[in-house]
């Protein structure tokens, strides 16, 4: 099981896409693949908008950049809302217990350089 994961504050995404740019950016992913996506979500008839980071199985929390220590994944580092957080899955239920509008990511490990659609002969 991993022991990390992203905490993602669902109720106040502002949906500008900068999780999803900067994921696209740290990983040179085609433009058709996301290691998180933003998806609008609209309710009562058009009169209220949810966005909300859904993180892909693309996404291994940055691996390369986390493993330095000091680094965020790239997603957690560029929203601008402030609305993700990485960090140990202990700490982040906790948190989610303070935040019942909240979701929690934690990916199936994999190793860095396998995509997980790639067959394992790839």
């Amino acid at each position: 099981m991993a022991s990390n994961g992203l905490w993602i504050d669902i109720e106040f995404c502002t949906g500008c896409l900068a999780c999803e740019v900067a994921c696209r950016y740290e990983h040179g992913f085609a433009i058709e693949e996301f290691g998180i996506k933003v998806v609008e979500q609209v309710l009562n008839g058009g009169q209220t908008f949810n966005f909300v980071p859904i993180p892909t199985d693309l996404c291994d929390l940055c691996v390369s950049r986390t493993a330095k220590g000091n680094l965020k994944p790239a997603c957690v580092q560029h929203c601008l809302a402030q609305v993700m957080e990485y960090g140990k899955l202990t700490d982040l239920v906790k948190r989610m217990e303070e935040k019942p509008r909240s979701t929690l990511w934690s990916p199936k490990p994999r190793k860095a350089d396998r995509k997980p659609f790639a067959s394992a002969a790839a």
